[in-house]
C-alpha cells in the first residue's frame, strides 16, 4: 500500500479541512520551516494509524489534539488517510478487491474515538489488524526513532537489535499472540482438569447414586404395576364368583317357590277333596241309617263307606306328607334366605373391597404420577449436572452453573495472583536495576570528587 492522500480536519494546528496529495511512491520526508507544521502531519498520521501512546503525539489527552482544545468552536478533529492499494500482493488480508482503501479517525469533546474504514464503522482492533497484517504495528515502542533514541540504538546490543527487527518486521507481534494464546490454553487446562476432578469426586458419585435410585424407583413401578394387575384380576374373579353364586341362589330360591306354590295348592286340594268326603261320608251314614232295614243295600253301602274311609286315610296320609314337605321346603327356603342374606353381605363386604382397590389404584396412580414428576425432575438435575445444561435448555441455574461461576472466580484470582507476582519480580529486578545504577553513579560521584580534589 502507498500513501495517496492525506485529510486532515481540526487536528492541532489544522483548524480548517486540509487536503495533502501528490505523494510520492518513495516518501520517506516531510520537510519545511520551523513552526510549519511538519511534525504536526506526522502526529496525524500516527494518531489516523490508532496509536494509543499520547506522549507519541505530544499530548496528554485526546482533547490535547483538538485544534486549541475546542475553545475555537472547533469542536471534533478527524484524519483521513487514503492509500493505493493496486499491487494485490502486498494487499491487506480481506482487502483484496478494493484499489483504494480510506482509514478515518474521528475524535469528539464528550464523545470518544470513531474509527472508519471505506466509510464504514470500525473497532479499534479492526484497525490495528488491518495495518498488522502489511507488517506495520503503530503501538511498537520502536514505531517512531525520536531524536534522543538515536544514541541509544547505535549502543543496542545484538540481541536488543533482533528483538527491535523482529518487532519492525511484525513478527514480534506473533510471539506476544503465542503467549497469549499459550496462557489461555494453559487456563483452559486448568479449568478442564478442574471440571474433570469435580466430575470424578462430585459428579460421578451422584450420578451413580442417581442411577441407583432410578433402578430401584423402576423396579418399584414394575412391581407396583404387576401387583395392580393381580389386584384388579383377584377383584374381577371374587366379583365373578360370587355374582355366579348368587345368581345360582336366586334361581334354586326361585325354584324352590314355585314348588312350595304348587304343593300349597296340591295341599288345598287336598283339604277341599277331604272335606267333599266328609260330607259325603255324613250323607252316607245318615243314609246308612235310613236304610238299614234294608239287606243289600246296606252291604253296599258299607263297602261303600269302607271304600271312603280308606281313601280318606290315604288323603290324609298324603296331607300329612304334604304338610311336613311343606315344612321341609320352608326350612330349606330359610336356609336358602340366610344362604342369599350371607352371600348378598358377603357381595356387598366384596364391593366395599373393590371400591378400596380402586382407591388404592387412584392413590397409587396418583403417588406413580408423583414419583414419574420427581424421575423428570431428577434426570433434569442429571441432565444440569453432566452436561450443565437442563432439559429445556436453560444454563442459567443449577448446581453445574454455579460451580463454573465459583471456579471461574476461583481461576481468575489465580491468574490475578499470577500477574500480581510476574509484577513483584519485574519490580524486584527494576530495584536490582537501579540499586547496582546507584552504585554506579555513587562510584562515579567518587571518582569526580577525588579528581575535584586533586585539581584544587
Amino acid at each position: 500500500m502507498l500513501v495517496e492522500e492525506l485529510i486532515i480536519d481540526g487536528f492541532k494546528s489544522y483548524a480548517t479541512r486540509t487536503v495533502i496529495s501528490g505523494w510520492d511512491p518513495q516518501f520517506n520526508a516531510i520537510t519545511g520551516l520551523n513552526g510549519s507544521g511538519k511534525s504536526n502531519i506526522l502526529d496525524s498520521i500516527c494518531f489516523v494509524l490508532g496509536i494509543s501512546s499520547m506522549s507519541t503525539v505530544r499530548a496528554s489527552n485526546l482533547q490535547d489534539l483538538i485544534y486549541k482544545r475546542g475553545q475555537a468552536g472547533v469542536t471534533k478533529a478527524s484524519v483521513t488517510i487514503v492509500f493505493n492499494n493496486s499491487d494485490k500482493k502486498r494487499s491487506p488480508i480481506g482487502f483484496e478487491q478494493h484499489s483504494k482503501i480510506s482509514v478515518t479517525r474521528q475524535i469528539s469533546l464528550g464523545q470518544g474515538t470513531k474509527y472508519l474504514i471505506n466509510g464504514h464503522r470500525a473497532q479499534q482492533q479492526q484497525v490495528l489488524t488491518l495495518f498488522q497484517s502489511v507488517q506495520l504495528n503503530i503501538n511498537n515502542p520502536n514505531f517512531l526513532i525520536m531524536q534522543g533514541k538515536i544514541t541509544k540504538l547505535l549502543n543496542m546490543k545484538p540481541t536488543e537489535i533482533l528483538s527491535l527487527i523482529e518487532e519492525a518486521a511484525g513478527t514480534k507481534m506473533y510471539e506476544g499472540q503465542r503467549e497469549k494464546a499459550e496462557k489461555t490454553m494453559s487456563k483452559k487446562n486448568l479449568k478442564l482438569e478442574s471440571t474433570q476432578a469435580l466430575l470424578e469426586e462430585e459428579v460421578e458419585p451422584k450420578l451413580e447414586h442417581l442411577r441407583n435410585q432410578k433402578r430401584v424407583f423402576l423396579e418399584y413401578q414394575d412391581v407396583q404395576t404387576e401387583l395392580e394387575t393381580l389386584s384388579k384380576a383377584v377383584a374381577a374373579h371374587d366379583y365373578k364368583l360370587y355374582t355366579s353364586n348368587v345368581n345360582e341362589a336366586n334361581s334354586l330360591l326361585l325354584e324352590k317357590q314355585n314348588r312350595y306354590e304348587s304343593l300349597e295348592n296340591q295341599l288345598n286340594r287336598l283339604n277341599s277333596e277331604i272335606e267333599n268326603l266328609e260330607e259325603d261320608l255324613a250323607q252316607m251314614k245318615q243314609r246308612k241309617q235310613q236304610e238299614s232295614s234294608r239287606g243289600d243295600a246296606v252291604k253296599q253301602l258299607e263297602s261303600k263307606e269302607n271304600e271312603l274311609t280308606n281313601e280318606i286315610t290315604r288323603l290324609t296320609t298324603s296331607r300329612e306328607f304334604a304338610i311336613k314337605n311343606q315344612q321341609d321346603i320352608i326350612k330349606r327356603n330359610k336356609k336358602i334366605e340366610l344362604e342369599i342374606t350371607k352371600l348378598n353381605k358377603f357381595l356387598d363386604d366384596k364391593k366395599l373391597t373393590l371400591i378400596e382397590i380402586e382407591k388404592d389404584y387412584n392413590e397409587s396412580k396418583t403417588m406413580l404420577d408423583d414419583e414419574r414428576h420427581q424421575l423428570r425432575r431428577k434426570e433434569e438435575l442429571l441432565s444440569t449436572l453432566s452436561t450443565g445444561i437442563s432439559s429445556k435448555g436453560s444454563t442459567d441455574s443449577g448446581y453445574m452453573a454455579h460451580l463454573q461461576e465459583a471456579r471461574k472466580r476461583f481461576l481468575d484470582t489465580n491468574v490475578q495472583m499470577e500477574k500480581d507476582k510476574l509484577k513483584i519480580q519485574h519490580l524486584e529486578s527494576e530495584i536490582s536495576s537501579n540499586i547496582k545504577k546507584v552504585k554506579n553513579s555513587e562510584n562515579e560521584l567518587k571518582t569526580i570528587e577525588n579528581e575535584i580534589q586533586k585539581i584544587s
